[in-house]
């Protein structure tokens, strides 16, 4: 590890993350630290791709545990390369294709519903005569891909 590294401030500045966030993140054991001669707080120039990994992964929907698990999977003691993202990448393709897939039906059934006014009831994906839905699981189950027992 460089000992010069980056003050958790150019961290915050350089990500748009407040310190306290970076802090968490740390705790969490997504990026560490380490400390100076002085007793400052330094990282690595490459947190702030990690945390720029966290960020957009966390938009998607990613767990902070899930992204500790993949962030793992980096090397330590030197900078990841491109191709060390591109594993990372890989491993999340699928499930971002799986939510992908989930946003898109819910927008194409979104557009049946808004102005439906529940005439057609039994047509309606909400639609859920005697809790039939509970067997499958919690959540809105019709809406989420489950078929409606014939």
């Amino acid at each position: 590890m460089s000992a010069l590294g980056i003050s958790i401030g150019a961290l915050a500045e350089r990500t748009g993350l407040n310190v306290s966030a970076i802090r968490y993140y740390e705790r969490e054991g997504l990026l560490s630290a380490w400390r100076n001669a002085g007793g400052q707080r330094r990282f690595a120039r490459a947190d702030i791709r990690r945390l720029s990994f966290v960020m957009i992964a966390q938009q998607f929907g990613v767990t902070l545990a899930e992204i500790r698990a993949l962030l793992d999977e980096l090397p330590e003691g030197r900078t990841p390369t491109p191709k060390d993202w591109t594993q990372i990448s890989h491993r999340l393709r699928a499930r971002l294709d799986a939510r992908i897939d989930v946003l898109q039906r819910l927008r194409d059934d979104l557009d049946g519903c808004i102005g439906c006014g529940c005439l057609s009831l039994p047509k309606c994906r909400l639609y859920n005569p005697d809790d039939k839905a509970h067997v499958k699981g919690a959540g809105p189950r019709y809406l989420m891909g489950d078929k409606p027992e014939k």
